[in-house]
């Protein structure tokens, strides 16, 4: 049967014999080699076109989406485009160099050439990025401009507005001229450029992103250092419980994944309030007093203790999965020969169960620093994590190349960590079930 199913078994035993040159052959007279090497590659192809759906899958679904993702992050033609002149002069013009009549005239001209395409908007956009406040500045100027401005045209522009002679403002359009940029990354760590193109802090008021990063990760470890001390024990109980009562455990613990999410974000903050079921149980023991109501919501208490019911299954289910297939012999006889239930625990049991703590630890952790809708409802200010400011950039200022720079970071920081986690402990070792 083995033969029969094995190709390379076949053409053994197909084998003709040897040749003049003392070469095994098949009965056809071809090399053996030879047709080992076709038949292999045969297989390979099958096996190519099995799974090539799903690799036309990930390629649409993942691939493509993070690499749009990673180019709209450096890239935003919304200046370059529709301002090609006053681009055109900034790429003739190093750096430092005064706005000339020529720079005032492809100024006027693009003003007026962008207002009548209705793409004024647009430029004053781009611009606003870097320099808030000033998209009024071009849509003003757009509506005077449309139909064409008078020489001399610095005199004639000055006259709309003041604020084009701003350095910083010409400083910000020669940015904007290439339509590649780092300038996003640069904001997205509260970094930017001055007049003269020199890489500076943002101003304090400003400085928001690496806070939320710093917030983000440290929150999200803090959820998965939360969910591996309640998960521990409820998995090791799974474990050893006779399977009748361990089976409706589980039903209890899976019972979270059939209820919709923004139900139990929603509990949460019905039980977490001021004047919710918590407080109200503690005023009634006595621990507080009525005046005293924890706040617990709408901070950062609100956004742990949410998120921590929610991702807990997922710290769960590998330990569970892991410590089911530890024999308990194994502590028994660390305990016959002398070792403590502290010592054989940590040094026998414990090692054991790594794979799905490591497993937990990933699933759970990277859950967290993207999770947005449980942040976003009971967070509060204080509770926000960077998912809602790339949520924010994409839903309402619009500005897509600063949420995928955000995104990318978000991303990278995940993959130094999983790298990090490899180099210590091994992927290898990670096992989900």
């Amino acid at each position: 049967m083995a033969n029969a199913l094995d190709p390379h078994a076949a053409i053994v035993t197909e084998a003709g014999g040897l040749d003049q040159g003392g070469t095994l052959t098949t009965n056809d007279g071809q090399p053996l080699a030879r047709a080992l090497a076709r038949s292999s590659r045969r297989a390979r192809r099958r096996a190519f076109l099995l799974v090539l759906p799903l690799l036309l899958f990930i390629l649409v679904t993942f691939v493509v989406p993070i690499g749009q993702m990673l180019q709209r992050s450096v890239k935003n033609d919304g200046f370059s485009a529709n301002m090609p002149q006053l681009s055109a002069w900034f790429h003739d013009n190093p750096r430092g160099t005064a706005p000339d009549d020529a720079a005032w005239a492809a100024l006027a001209a693009d003003l007026s050439a962008a207002a009548e395409a209705r793409t004024i908007g647009v430029v004053g956009t781009r611009i606003n990025y870097d320099m808030p406040g000033t998209r009024s500045l071009f849509t003003s100027a757009g509506r005077k401009a449309r139909g064409g401005l008078e020489p001399p045209y610095r005199e004639t522009i000055l006259d709309m507005d003041q604020k084009w002679g701003d350095p910083r403002l010409w400083s910000v359009m020669r940015e904007a001229s290439t339509p590649y940029t780092a300038n996003f990354y640069l904001a997205a760590v509260d970094r930017t450029r001055d007049d003269q193109g020199n890489i500076v802090q943002a101003p304090e008021q400003q400085r928001v992103y690496l806070m939320l990063f710093l917030r983000t990760f440290w929150l999200s470890l803090v959820i998965t250092a939360t969910t591996f001390l309640l998960g521990f024990p409820i998995a090791h109980l799974l474990a050893t419980l006779p399977m009748r009562k361990s089976n409706l455990l589980m039903i209890l613990v899976l019972l979270p994944f059939w209820t919709s999410l923004l139900v139990r974000t929603t509990a949460w903050m019905v039980l977490l309030q001021q004047q919710g079921v918590v407080n109200d149980i503690l005023v009634w023991l006595g621990v507080i007093g009525d005046g005293n109501r924890l706040q617990m919501i709408f901070n950062q208490t609100g956004t742990i203790i949410a998120m921590t019911h929610i991702l807990l299954p997922f710290m769960i289910l590998p330990l569970y999965s892991v410590m089911r297939t530890i024999n308990p012999s194994y502590v028994r006889a660390a305990r016959s020969l002398g070792a403590t239930s502290w010592t054989a625990f940590r040094r026998i049991y414990f090692p054991q169960t790594l794979p799905g703590l490591g497993a937990g630890a990933l699933l759970v952790f990277i859950l967290a620093v993207g999770y947005y809708i449980t942040p976003a409802l009971v967070g509060g200010s204080s509770g926000q994590l960077i998912s809602n400011m790339i949520a924010m950039h994409m839903t309402q200022t619009l500005n897509w190349s600063m949420a995928a720079a955000l995104a990318a970071l978000l991303l990278g920081g995940v993959l130094i960590l999983y790298w990090v986690y490899d180099r210590l402990v091994g992927i290898d070792n990670l096992k989900l079930g």
